[in-house]
C-alpha cells in the first residue's frame, strides 16, 4: 500500500473518531465470510457502522484525534481488529452479547465509551448495562411524573368519595 493511500486511511479513520462519540474495538478473526455477513447485517440494523482496520493505522489515527489519550487501547492493537463505530454507547456490547449465544466470536477488545476507556472482555457486562442517555432521561422523565400522577390519582379518587358523601347528604336531608 502507498504511503498517500495509507494516509487518506488514517484521515478517514480519524474523521470517524472524531465524529463517532463512541467506538468498539473487537476481535472478529476467524469468522467465516457467512458468518462476518450476518455480524455486518446486524450492525447495521442496528445502525453500528462495523469497519475491520489495520492496527497500525488505527492507532496513528487515534493518536491524530486528539479526543482523548487512547495509550491504554494501544497495547489490545494485536490480531485481527474491526471498530464498531455507534451514537448509543451500549448498543455494540449488547450486538457482541447477542451475537456471541450462537456463534464464538467477536470479542471485545477494548471501548470508548461516555469519555472513558475500557479493557478487556471482562468489561462486556459492565458496558451493555450502562444506560443511554435516551434511557437515562426517560427514567428521569418517569421519576418526575411519578408524584405528578399521585396528586392527580388521589385528586380524582378524592373527587369521587365527595360525590358520593354529598348524594348521601342530599338523599338524607330528603
Amino acid at each position: 500500500m502507498r504511503r498517500e493511500d495509507k494516509n487518506l486511511l488514517i484521515d478517514k479513520l480519524t474523521e470517524q473518531i472524531k465524529h463517532y462519540p463512541h467506538f468498539y474495538l473487537a476481535d472478529t478473526s476467524e469468522l467465516n465470510a457467512e458468518v462476518t455477513s450476518k455480524l455486518r447485517r446486524v450492525c447495521f440494523e442496528k445502525q453500528v457502522k462495523l469497519v475491520v482496520v489495520k492496527n497500525t493505522l488505527l492507532k496513528k489515527a487515534l493518536e491524530r484525534s486528539g479526543k482523548s489519550d487512547f495509550s491504554a487501547i494501544f497495547e489490545t492493537l494485536k490480531g485481527s481488529t474491526s471498530v464498531m463505530f455507534t451514537e448509543t454507547g451500549n448498543v455494540p456490547a449488547k450486538l457482541i452479547k447477542d451475537f456471541r449465544r450462537e456463534f464464538p466470536k467477536p470479542l471485545l477488545k477494548a471501548a470508548f465509551v461516555e469519555e472513558s476507556i475500557y479493557v478487556g472482555e471482562n468489561q462486556l457486562e459492565a458496558l451493555a448495562s450502562l444506560k443511554s442517555k435516551n434511557e437515562l432521561i426517560a427514567d428521569v422523565i418517569a421519576l418526575l411524573q411519578s408524584p405528578a400522577k399521585n396528586v392527580v390519582s388521589s385528586l380524582q379518587s378524592g373527587g369521587s368519595i365527595l360525590s358520593g358523601v354529598v348524594k348521601t347528604l342530599s338523599e338524607k336531608e330528603k
